[in-house]
């Protein structure tokens, strides 16, 4: 199944937590920072696809129509340009065109994936970076949802499962990499998404490791003894959480106070209290995490 949409199913409850006024500051916030490419801004305003990406999925989230006109020329216009995108952003493109309503055709597309594959590891699985020979969950995530999100097979899913058993650690936990063997919530969560995905087995001490992450503040932390809950970590551990079929119904009120925290009257989220800035991508996760808690 598509990742894509697997998150979008819950997200799309975010509406009856948040309300129509505040949706309403939502979507006015996110069409804000598009330019004039059709790109979305990142923090410096410069239309960038990872953005765009978390734009899409917000408005698409919220229900409202996307700018497809513009977008699409947006997106096509990288497909000119496809040497020059790493590999997270080559996962965004692909990302971005499944949303269309005329998404490109299989050979549009090519150049994208086999660009994509360069990405692979000795180990069978992805990494952001070209020249590391281990792969991390972060870009096995990505690389699965590049092509899940096309109704694409993953090629040689086995390597990524190999890939994903070389970063699990004892609890039940996974790492990003094997370069910095400590268990987060965010690695852990894309390991158990692809697990369930590609119908491998999930440890069963899994989920009582992701739910000792949750911090009594609300939210979750991002790996054991952070400072500080965030939202990306409380939004992937409540869809890790539910992929799982655990309940969380005893902590949902703290948890809608956690990330109603983070909220702001211009329609947009931060990450974490200390942060002053919000943007697309917390937004997004804004939705996932309310979505999650409207069940």
């Amino acid at each position: 199944m598509s990742l894509r949409l697997e998150m979008l199913q819950v997200a799309r409850l975010a509406r009856s937590v948040l309300g129509d006024e505040a949706c309403d500051l939502v979507e006015g916030y996110v069409r804000s920072q598009q330019n004039e490419d059709g790109g979305f801004r990142d923090r410096e305003g410069i239309s960038d696809l990872y953005y765009t990406s978390f734009a899409i999925d917000a408005l698409t989230a919220l229900q409202v129509a996307l700018p497809e006109e513009s977008l699409a020329a947006f997106l096509q216009s990288k497909l000119t340009v496809i040497d020059e995108l790493d590999f997270v952003h080559l996962c965004c493109l692909a990302r971005g065109f499944s949303a269309l309503t005329k998404p490109p055709s299989a050979a549009t597309l090519a150049p994208v994936y086999e660009a994509i594959e360069r990405y692979r590891t000795a180990d069978g699985g992805y990494n952001q970076s070209d020249d590391d020979e281990t792969g991390s969950a972060y870009a096995c995530f990505l690389a699965y949802g590049a092509y899940a999100d096309h109704r694409l097979s993953l090629p040689d899913p086995e390597g990524v499962v190999r890939c994903l058993d070389s970063l699990r650690v004892a609890g039940g936990a996974w790492a990003n990499d094997v370069e910095l063997p400590i268990p987060n919530v965010p690695a852990t969560a894309a390991a158990v998404t692809l697990c369930r995905n590609l119908r491998q087995p999930i440890p069963p001490e899994t989920a009582k490791w992701i739910l000792d992450s949750w911090h009594p503040s609300g939210g979750f932390l991002p790996f054991p003894a952070a400072p500080m809950p965030d939202l990306l970590s409380t939004a992937v551990a409540l869809h890790a959480l539910d992929g799982l079929q655990v309940d969380f119904a005893d902590r949902k009120e703290s948890m809608l106070d956690f990330v109603d925290s983070l909220w702001t009257a211009a329609g947009g989220f931060h990450g974490t209290w200390d942060e002053e800035e919000f943007d697309i991508e917390y937004t997004y996760y804004g939705l996932l995490a309310l979505g999650h808690l409207a069940l």
